[in-house]
């Protein structure tokens, strides 16, 4: 018997992103992660939810509606990333001194700062405030690209932190800090890489057909499913080092049900 599989790798991608992203809501729901990781947990959701949203909207609304919902959304789900940044830097970083801290984030910041201001076009200003929807959608746009590429660079400079400094500060190698960040920082790299080997292969290809041009659009499906794939890797990454628990987790649940420990260090378990 002859099986025909009509599903695309995007179509497989999809289908196992979504339930990887609905198996790491369990995990980190019914294993109580989520109480320490409220910020990283409403991400996962966001993900989700632009994830079934655009299988289910996408032909069924005009362009214009569809284009408002799904900016909309990429904008918030930027500024929850940026603050999954912050929650993860904060956890991974509890015990290093206030000002040793500050100046950490004011020298990461100004990496990105650079970045944003040389990586990336920069539509004209009087095009972004001409005052049209259009011209607020093409702002917000911007707003979500540049801040999603400022928490790329952020969680990518967080997790070499980690790697040189987290045992040092208390961001173990089996925390779920440190490994959350790990994910962070590849699925970023990632990210990063492929934006950038995208905008060499744009800017020095010169299709001569259009079977050329087929071509380069062909290797930019690959990149992208590459990219997802890698990203699918560090969503079961998550769900299996979330569902686990941390060294000494479990001797401390259970002196906390005892009512052995004390208060703040129940919270922080």
């Amino acid at each position: 018997m002859h099986l025909n599989f009509a599903f695309t790798s995007v179509q497989v991608l999809w289908v196992l992103t979504f339930a990887a992203h609905l198996v790491l809501l369990v995990v980190l729901l019914g294993r109580d992660r989520a109480r320490r990781f409220p910020w990283f947990t409403a991400g996962i959701a966001l993900a989700a939810l632009r994830l079934i949203s655009s299988r289910l909207l996408y032909g069924r609304l005009p362009q214009l509606t569809m284009s408002e919902i799904f900016i909309v959304l990429a904008d918030i789900s930027s500024v929850v990333a940026l603050l999954v940044v912050g929650e993860l830097a904060r956890r991974a970083f509890g015990s290093v001194q206030r000002r040793t801290l500050v100046i950490w984030a004011v020298a990461l910041m100004v990496v990105g700062g650079l970045v944003l201001g040389f990586w990336g076009p920069w539509p004209a200003w009087k095009t972004l405030t001409a005052g049209s929807l259009l011209s607020n959608l093409q702002l917000l746009q911007l707003v979500a690209q540049k801040i999603g590429l400022l928490v790329d660079v952020l969680s990518i400079a967080l997790g070499l932190l980690v790697l040189l400094f987290g045992r040092r500060y208390g961001a173990g190698w089996r925390s779920h800090a440190q490994q959350i960040i790990i994910g962070l920082s590849t699925a970023s790299l990632g990210q990063v890489a492929v934006q950038a080997i995208w905008e060499i292969i744009a800017k020095t290809a010169v299709p001569h057909s259009m079977a050329e041009y087929e071509r380069i659009l062909g290797l930019r499906e690959k990149l992208l499913n590459g990219n997802n794939a890698v990203y699918l890797l560090v969503l079961v990454w998550w769900v299996v080092c979330l569902w686990l628990n941390e060294p000494g987790g479990k001797r401390e649940a259970e002196a906390a049900s005892a009512g052995e420990l004390p208060k703040d260090a129940q919270e922080q378990g």
